[in-house]
């Protein structure tokens, strides 16, 4: 059970990479069409919309911090709620 585990939080590190890739791409005017662009939208759109519809960043003045509550979520909430589901 603990391989799962592990499986799972490895899996959710590399996505963590991705949504940091898709935040720092935001800082400069990427071009929509290109390829690494179109791929960072398509996976981490469909989580960062929700967060970012409960915090708009028309609210913070502009400021997006969806991909910081989704990195604290991946890096903090989710392993030690898997890990407490094995205890």
């Amino acid at each position: 059970m603990f391989g799962l585990v592990s499986v799972i939080l490895r899996v959710l590190d590399v996505y963590a990479i991705i949504v940091i890739a898709a935040a720092l791409i935001t800082w400069v005017r990427p071009n929509p069409y290109n390829p690494v662009v179109k791929f960072l939208r398509r996976v981490t759109e469909p989580v960062l919309a929700p967060i970012r519809s409960l915090i708009p960043p028309e609210k913070l003045g502009g400021l997006d911090i969806s991909p910081m509550i989704l990195l604290f979520l991946i890096w903090y909430v989710i392993p030690r709620v898997l890990l407490a589901l094995l205890l």
